[in-house]
């Protein structure tokens, strides 16, 4: 399965403009059994409320039905079951689509077909949800166009509702430039119009990639590509007077500029860009920030108002500022932000409540787990302070809940201090150098220098 992979990939890589007239027959048994393997058994079930325990009772025959169905084009996707979770740093619920057992399976093995073919035509200012790219490599990158490339502007920008309002028109039409596939254009089209079910009632769906959907972040990557990514690299930077560059995660994108004319432009020109594709900008979210080396420089000495300093921006959790080495040069730093500092903090609390009257032992072990994770992805360079906040808030917590495990006060200080020794709490450390770059993005580094 994964030499014919890597087979379409090489193709792919090799003809930019070749589509591809036959890709259904990949998705074969071994494919299907592979694809069922991959996926986590401890997960929500669709409205079938088939699990993946249930479904591998008759593995081989639930298999060999599916594929047929497939061939013959008798499967149809099933609605997801629509659910809210809390959103984070809001009091609002987010949306959570959650497909049936086998269309997860469907899903995941169109996913692996579609990837190997548009992994070689994605840019390289694109990092979400894909191979040997993450959310710190993206913050890397930013880090040196902002700190050694003459930029003096930050388009810090929001699409509102992304994978809610992807026009199924035009996703169609940007899957056709690489694959004629008509099967396997009619499965992903099913998969688009599925629609949702909520509280027993059907509701058809218009837009939007398929909520929850392992095939949705693909999809959402390939139609920001075309929208986005391409539109910047052939059209924006060539109208720009000075440099300009675009990092992109996903739906959350930030772009940097030389100058300010430039960044009002492409402001101006994204609005209708975005609005041709039926997408929209969260404009209460939507700012042009004057950041990096000149307007640090320009506060420290006085030489702008204190309504002119340079802002912040957030990006993928972290607040992104400007500061200084010992030796006076400038550089960026970065901390957690606000947002997501107290959002990660209420996720805390409100587990430990949860979980506040099972053992001490096994509370400390999972309580260490969640915080072991919250570092390894905050734990970068310069955001140490930020880090042992969040430790010592969670030890706060902690106290305050332990104390009511019954109805007399159990714990002082003191008492806390003994327990803290004996139960001790994961301590943080800086995981992520920002000024190192993996083997996998390291020629994006000699490109910019």
């Amino acid at each position: 399965m994964y030499t014919k992979l890597n087979r379409i990939a090489e193709i792919a890589k090799e003809n930019p403009n070749m589509q591809f007239t036959s890709l259904m027959h990949l998705i074969d048994k071994e494919m299907l059994l592979n694809c069922h393997k991959e996926l986590k058994p401890k997960k929500a079930a669709g409205i079938d409320e088939v699990t993946k325990a249930e479904y591998e009772n008759n593995l081989d025959r639930n298999i060999e039905n599916l594929l047929e169905r497939m061939k013959t084009l008798k499967y149809k996707p099933k609605p997801v079951r629509r659910t809210y979770i809390p959103k984070v740093g809001s009091n609002k619920k987010r949306p959570l689509g959650i497909p049936s057992y086998e269309d997860k399976i469907v899903q995941l093995a169109i996913n692996k077909v579609i990837s190997s073919i548009y992994e070689q035509d994605f840019l390289d200012s694109s990092f979400g949800f894909r191979a040997n790219r993450s959310a710190h490599d993206a913050i890397k990158i930013l880090d040196v166009y902002l700190s050694r490339r003459n930029i003096n502007f930050v388009v810090d920008a929001d699409i509102k509702g992304f994978f809610d309002n992807v026009d199924h028109k035009w996703m169609m039409k940007f899957l056709q430039h690489r694959i004629k596939d008509k099967n396997l254009l009619r499965y992903i089209g099913r998969f688009l119009n599925a629609g949702v079910l909520e509280d027993g009632k059907f509701y058809k769906a218009y837009n939007g990639t398929p909520q929850g959907g392992l095939v949705s972040p693909t999809l959402g990557n390939i139609y920001l590509h075309y929208v986005l990514d391409l539109w910047f690299e052939k059209v924006v930077r060539k109208w720009c007077k000075g440099e300009a560059y675009i990092v992109r995660y996903a739906d959350d994108f930030v772009c940097c500029f030389q100058y300010e004319s430039d960044a009002q432009a492409f402001y101006r020109t994204l609005k209708k860009r975005l609005a041709k594709f039926n997408l929209e900008i969260a404009e209460d979210k939507t700012k042009i920030v004057y950041f990096g080396k000149k307007a640090y420089f320009d506060r420290k000495f006085g030489r702008i108002q204190k309504n002119h300093q340079p802002k912040t921006f957030d990006f993928l959790g972290f607040t992104h500022y400007c500061s200084c080495r010992q030796n006076g040069s400038f550089r960026v730093k970065r901390k957690t932000s606000s947002k997501k500092f107290r959002a990660s903090l209420k996720k805390v609390k409100d587990w430990i409540r949860l979980n506040m009257h099972t053992s001490i032992e096994i509370l400390m072990k999972n309580l260490n787990r969640k915080l072991l994770g919250y570092f390894r992805y905050y734990g970068v360079t310069d955001n140490s302070i930020s880090l042992n906040k969040f430790r010592d808030c969670v030890q706060r917590i902690l106290y305050k809940i332990l104390n009511r495990r019954s109805q007399v006060k159990s714990l002082n200080w003191d008492k806390y201090t003994l327990f803290k020794r004996i139960h001790k709490t994961q301590n943080y450390k800086i995981y992520v150098n920002i000024f190192e770059l993996r083997k996998e993005i390291s020629y994006i580094m000699q490109m910019v220098i």
